[in-house]
């Protein structure tokens, strides 16, 4: 990113029979917006006019060839097709899903050249994304790949961050697929997020039990006992604040959610449920772990309302100020990591 130039925020469209084009133009409706970035959406003039004038969206954009083109203070669409795919809103058509991954695949090409500075994806519907050329549960998967380094599922809104150490899998698979080595990674995973991504110097983490009752002293498994107590253990030795395995069913209602700067669950309704439930609708899913800073919203393609104009943008809003906010956090840390100077103040203040 050159100097004063706004953070180029690239978009990909996700489904395009889903409320993704929706709650991006909303978000950028607020002119307000390109005071704190540049849009980079990866799609078509022509798909986004169609929805633009389908919900009657009064923002304007502005189209490009590639990225690098992309104006501060205008909504940019790169024309990654030519063509007008059809729309059926709140159909799960397999064009949907083409272009959904079309969009998802230019962003990333743009951001692993540094062309833009961030990624925002609008949900995908996993089933129809699946092809000879994208064989992934997720955007997760797909991005850990793409992007180098082992990715944790964090879902955060405000100082509320739940982590996940098992994502899109089957219940039946959780428990054997829960390794010491895999706790390590997560938890390590999320500490060096919380540092480098949230600016949090010493965090303060807590681990969800595997079963009812954290195991109930081996009468319900013996998983929390001999998998998770132990590796805990590990992290506490070696100076990280990292606490558990507590009960998941009793841990958000008491409010013991609000002693730690992060939770990580053991699977994935486990750490969502009682997510969504708190975070009002506002809640951010980011990919921590990753070199590049990529955020969505927490809800999904939501057929149900698609093209009906009355899809929240609050979520997806919520995603652009963390990504950006991310970035910069990302930018100081290591511009303070890297400078002996700095180093040395903060040795001293300690």
């Amino acid at each position: 990113m050159k100097e004063n130039q706004k953070i180029r925020l690239g978009i990909s469209i996700g489904d395009v029979n889903g409320i993704g084009c929706e709650v991006i133009l909303k978000t950028f409706e607020d002119a307000r917006m390109l005071d704190f970035c540049t849009p980079v959406i990866f799609a078509s003039n022509k798909t986004i006019s169609q929805h633009k004038n389908d919900l009657s969206i009064k923002s304007t954009f502005h189209g490009i060839r590639q990225a690098s083109e992309a104006v501060d203070g205008k909504i940019n669409v790169v024309n990654v097709w030519k063509e007008a795919p059809k729309i059926e809103y709140g159909k799960a058509t397999k064009d949907g899903g083409n272009y959904a991954i079309k969009s998802l695949k230019a962003a990333v090409v743009a951001l692993k050249e540094d062309k833009i500075d961030v990624l925002v994806t609008a949900p995908i519907n996993k089933n129809n994304v699946q092809s000879e050329e994208f064989k992934f549960p997720g955007h997760t998967d797909f991005l850990a790949q793409e992007l180098k380094g082992q990715s944790l599922m964090f879902m955060v809104a405000d100082s509320l961050r739940v982590g996940l150490l098992t994502d899109h899998i089957a219940v039946k698979d959780v428990a054997e697929s829960i390794t010491p080595q895999l706790i390590r990674d997560k938890v390590a995973i999320m500490e060096k997020s919380l540092k480098m991504d949230f600016g949090i110097r010493r965090p303060k983490i807590a681990l969800l039990g595997i079963n009812p009752h954290s195991g109930d002293h081996g009468t319900i498994g013996e998983e929390d006992d001999k998998i998770l107590k132990p590796t805990i253990q590990e992290f506490f030795d070696k100076g990280s604040l990292v606490f558990g395995p507590y009960s998941a069913d009793s841990f958000f209602g008491s409010g013991s959610h609000q002693n730690f700067d992060a939770i990580l669950a053991a699977y994935h309704d486990q750490g969502l449920i009682p997510f969504k439930t708190l975070s009002f609708g506002k809640g951010v899913n980011y990919t921590a772990g990753l070199e590049k800073v990529r955020t969505s919203p927490d809800h999904g393609t939501a057929y149900e309302i698609a093209g009906k104009g009355t899809a929240d943008e609050s979520s997806f809003k919520e995603a652009v100020f963390m990504a950006i906010q991310i970035f910069k956090n990302r930018k100081d840390y290591l511009e303070l990591t890297n400078n002996p100077l700095q180093k040395q103040k903060v040795k001293r203040a300690s």
